[in-house]
């Protein structure tokens, strides 16, 4: 990896991080963020979108779920974005596999959970020096200066996202890569351990499903629909684009269901009442 990838790849890591750059964060933290959207960026920048997309679908399976309940965060995808699938895809590539492979698979969910975690300290990081701008806006409100108002909102947290969010990820990303490249490529795969880490790796992803449908599943029936859905995929081989279309058929004929029999009880009421 070059300099200017690191760069730029730390570029779209500070931007996807900051609320003022991406109008807030839902373009930002719950996109530009999510694996699967980041990988077309930096598969752009690497110059392969294909394979740095094949490489952030397992991370995006594996944290399809994620969510920041009063800014409590389990995992950065900041870091599993812009840190996780470059090295990912320099470590499956020195090593020869097929990025659609289970190795690079297992690979991937790997290093996107350790680089989450390492993401963790650089968000709270962020959060508490946003902090001392704050402490530093209070003080100088005292004094009658309104003029630090904008400046807290808007320029001192980009400061904050340049220290913890853009050097980080460049400096990672460009001496990470090399590192990486140079183990995976004479790093022995028949290897007890080394197989361990791809094993639990693959593993990762339906850790993601099962989080995902504790999370939506309110009844046992509703398994129904997901067990139906895997079934029609798998025996039908169906893309992408392709089970979202049946599966919106589905939800919709769900939805018309239960709108017509609330529609029909609301009726039965007002005919009980106005006899």
């Amino acid at each position: 990896m070059t300099w200017l990838q690191a760069i730029l790849i730390g570029l779209m890591s500070a931007t996807a991080a900051s609320t003022i750059a991406c109008l807030g964060t839902t373009v930002g933290n719950y996109t530009l963020n999510r694996p699967l959207v980041a990988s077309l960026f930096v598969g752009l920048i690497m110059g392969d979108v294909q394979g740095c997309i094949q490489i952030g679908i397992p991370m995006q399976v594996m944290w399809i779920a994620l969510v920041t309940p009063g800014g409590t965060v389990a995992s950065d995808l900041r870091a599993v974005s812009y840190i996780g699938i470059p090295l990912a895809y320099v470590g499956a590539k020195a090593a020869g596999w097929d990025f659609s492979g289970t190795e690079a698979q297992g690979l991937a969910s790997s290093i996107s959970a350790m680089t989450g975690v390492i993401g963790i300290t650089l968000f709270y990081g962020t959060a508490m020096m946003n902090l001392i701008w704050q402490h530093i806006g209070w003080a100088r409100l005292d004094k009658g200066d309104f003029s630090i108002i904008g400046k807290v909102d808007v320029l001192f947290p980009l400061i904050s996202h340049f220290v913890l969010s853009f050097l980080p990820c460049t400096l990672l990303c460009y001496y990470g890569s090399t590192a990486v490249a140079d183990l995976f490529a004479v790093l022995d795969v028949s290897v007890w351990y080394v197989k361990a880490l791809i094993t639990v790796g693959a593993v990762l992803p339906a850790v993601g499903i099962a989080i995902l449908l504790k999370s939506v599943v309110t009844k046992t029936a509703d398994l129904l629909y997901f067990m139906l859905g895997f079934a029609l995929a798998a025996s039908m081989h169906l893309t992408l684009i392709a089970a979202t279309v049946v599966g919106g058929v589905f939800a919709l004929v769900n939805y018309q269901l239960t709108m017509s029999k609330s529609s029909g009880g609301a009726a039965v009421a007002n005919d009980e009442e106005d006899i």
